[in-house]
């Protein structure tokens, strides 16, 4: 199946999705970036906590690093697979780290605390209702890094009714791991870009190419 990147046309969009339409019973959604909006939520949290600490950079840029480092770690978590560490010990340690960088000075409790607010981020605005259309045709399905008693917890601050929640720790290892897919089990994909950033040059497109959830939503119900 034909890739669909952007400035395809509206005709070419339609066309694919009228095609993935017949096949696809099931609709998987990473939720840290995807479902719940990670970076504001996550700078609304840390602005307040760097003030109170005396550091003058830009919070925004504080969650980059440590979303960064929390990614990078949780790569080579994968690539190593051995045994598999938790999302929380490895956001730990990435938070660590990035105050070290930063010069900041911290307890393990605000450690703690810090990635502890990851379970009570909340959805992109689109999301709710864009989630709600597409179940009224498939199931909607998270596949998450995330560890599954946080997975359960964010349930209460997301208030969005899954079909089903799986966390990789079923498989224990990050996605995007192959044990995580089996290697990939005949799925397509859809990227979300609302970042407006490029996807770059791999192999590896995604089938569909949408501007946010509703977008998806609406080709694809």
């Amino acid at each position: 199946m034909t890739s669909i990147a952007p400035g395809s046309s509206s005709e070419m969009l339609q066309k694919e999705a009228q095609e993935l339409k017949t096949q696809i019973k099931v609709v998987m959604f990473d939720q840290y970036g995807t479902v719940v909006d990670m970076q504001k939520g996550l700078t609304e949290i840390a602005a307040p906590f760097l003030k109170a600490k005396g550091w003058a950079g830009n919070p925004s840029s504080f969650v980059t690093w440590w979303r960064r480092t929390h990614f990078e770690n949780s790569m080579i978590d994968a690539l190593l697979h051995k045994e598999h560490t938790s999302y929380r010990e490895i956001g730990q340690r990435a938070v660590a780290y990035t105050m070290d960088r930063a010069g900041i000075t911290y307890t393990p409790d605000e450690v703690r605390y810090l990635v502890g607010c990851i379970e009570e981020l909340k959805c992109f605005p689109d999301v709710p209702e864009a989630l709600a259309r597409l179940q009224s045709r498939y199931k909607i399905v998270v596949l998450s890094n995330g560890d599954p008693d946080m997975l359960e917890a964010a349930k209460a601050h997301h208030r969005v009714p899954f079909d089903r929640i799986i966390s990789v720790a079923e498989a224990q290892s990050f996605k995007p791991h192959v044990a995580t897919y089996t290697k990939a089990a005949g799925m397509y994909t859809a990227f979300i870009d609302r970042r407006k950033r490029p996807f770059g040059g791999t192999p590896h497109q995604p089938d569909l190419w949408v501007d946010d959830m509703k977008s998806l939503a609406d080709l694809m119900v």
